[in-house]
């Protein structure tokens, strides 16, 4: 690439959240070195928004919900965002919440990302996750079962929008007989 090409390769990019593997890859840069500087160089001239030490934006009107997916991948947004946005729960959520390998809260920006461990072979399981605008979303049906994966007794207001064929489906990926049986049970009682 040329002198001039690598900032307008950014600026091509669908993306809006990058990180330092994410533009050396966009470069064809095998040097992460060589990637650091010339980020560094965009941020100081005002050219890119550094979000937080390694993650850059094109502006300060980066996605969210990007963002909240390219800080610890792998990783999803699920669990009262998706159920808030879906309508299986009525309560407003403002922080993100997010499907990770680690438990966290991050606040950037004004806005606050909650991060809860799942384990590896959930998380990184593909079945009821859409990639949608470079971020990576639990389906409704997903959201409800990490919810429940993690939350024993949570409450949910509304479960009529749920595909059951989806939920019965993506269940055998948490391996949890106890969590098996509550989900029945919600089945059941949506089926009254």
């Amino acid at each position: 690439m040329q002198k001039g090409q690598y900032f307008e390769a950014i600026l091509r990019s669908p993306k809006t959240v990058f990180t330092f593997e994410d533009v050396a890859l966009l470069w064809g840069e095998p040097s992460t070195q060589a990637v650091r500087v010339r980020l560094s160089y965009y941020a100081k001239r005002g050219k890119l928004y550094r979000i937080r030490k390694g993650v850059y934006a094109k502006d300060k009107k980066y996605s969210k919900l990007e963002f909240a997916t390219r800080l610890y991948p792998p990783a999803y947004v699920s669990f009262e965002s998706i159920l808030a946005r879906e309508g299986l729960i009525f309560q407003f959520h403002a922080q993100i919440s997010v499907a990770s390998y680690l438990t966290r809260e991050v606040e950037v920006d004004d806005q606050v990302y909650s991060f809860r461990k799942i384990k590896s072979l959930i998380l990184t399981n593909p079945i009821g996750v859409e990639n949608k605008d470079e971020t990576s979303l639990a389906t409704r049906e997903r959201a409800f079962l990490d919810t429940l994966y993690i939350h024993r007794d949570y409450h949910f207001d509304n479960l009529a929008s749920l595909d059951w064929n989806k939920v019965f489906n993506i269940l055998p990926i948490y391996q949890n007989q106890s969590m098996a049986k509550r989900v029945q049970r919600l089945y059941r009682q949506i089926e009254k």
